[in-house]
């Protein structure tokens, strides 16, 4: 993927992506900030939603149910250094109707675990 085709992606994903964000924005304790070059959502703190740098979603839950997701959906698993992520999902773009409910259901998994 080009440069040019990554800027594009990475900007039609914001446009999926921030009329989501600014729900969960709403939320005591939640705020966006950086990571893997890219901002994230986070819930006091610890991130539960963000875009790759090439537009995609990312959401962590808990790994039972993200092998329930990979199983039933076309979420894949976060693969970081040769090793695949268990909390950690992707959503492609052309998935972007079950983005709501997965950034939904971040934001409870992560909320619940951090103090």
């Amino acid at each position: 993927m080009s440069e040019t085709e990554r800027a594009a992606a990475k900007r039609r994903g914001h446009d999926l992506f921030d009329p989501i964000a600014e729900r969960h924005l709403a939320h005591d304790g939640v705020d966006i900030g950086p990571i893997f070059g890219s901002e994230g959502l986070r819930i006091r703190g610890k991130i539960f939603a963000f875009l790759s740098f090439d537009g995609q979603l990312v959401v962590k839950v808990p790994a039972e149910r993200a092998s329930e997701l990979v199983a039933t959906t076309p979420a894949r698993r976060m693969v970081m250094r040769e090793r695949e992520m268990k909390e950690w999902l992707f959503f492609e773009q052309t998935d972007a109707a079950l983005w709501p409910a997965a950034v939904d259901e971040a934001f409870t998994y992560v909320d619940r675990i951090t103090p």
